[in-house]
């Protein structure tokens, strides 16, 4: 029996939340989400809030939060012959790719809310990263590229459709 998205008062499963990063090669203008999760544990989106904490002469505490600088881990990535992630993650390697060629998006899926008027759409958050491949090779158990994803901001709230795997923003 499949799982159903959950309903008021019920926990949440982790795969209800689905995780996707555009692997477009750089300069082409489509998008080809592809979602994170195969051979990982976990993957958690770090907030890295800048947190400024005061005390006064009074005796009292101040604490101003300002700003987020969210960035998440996806280790291990194995790489798969004709995988779009993968062929994207050898290009930074091969190329030593830099700047703007490291540019993309992710979008996060509420796969619990189902969008208002679509089937098969879903809640949805995109947002422009960078990749960093932080190191590549890995052990016996295959060629592993793990990678990290630096939030950039420019988070836009819309719906996301798992059939095409395709983001469209809400009207203004």
């Amino acid at each position: 029996m499949a799982d159903k998205a959950p309903i008021a008062g019920q926990k949440i499963k982790r795969k209800f939340m689905g995780n996707f990063i555009d692997s477009a090669l750089p300069g082409t203008k489509e998008t080809a989400y592809v979602r994170l999760g195969k051979d990982l544990e976990e993957y958690n989106v770090e907030m890295n809030a800048n947190v400024d904490t005061k005390n006064n002469i009074l005796g009292e505490t101040s604490v101003t939060l300002d700003s987020y600088q969210p960035q998440a881990t996806a280790d291990p990535f194995y790489a798969v012959v004709g995988d779009p992630m993968f062929e994207r993650l050898q290009g930074i390697i091969d190329e030593r790719q830099t700047l703007d060629d490291l540019k993309t998006t992710v979008v996060e899926v509420h796969l619990w809310e189902s969008a208002s008027g679509a089937a098969g759409s879903y809640v949805a958050y995109r947002e422009d990263v960078i990749i960093e491949v932080s190191s590549y090779g890995g052990d016996t158990t295959g060629y592993q590229i793990p990678f990290n994803v630096h939030h950039t901001g420019n988070r836009v709230k819309g719906t996301f459709a798992l059939e095409t795997k395709t983001f469209t923003p809400d009207s203004e």
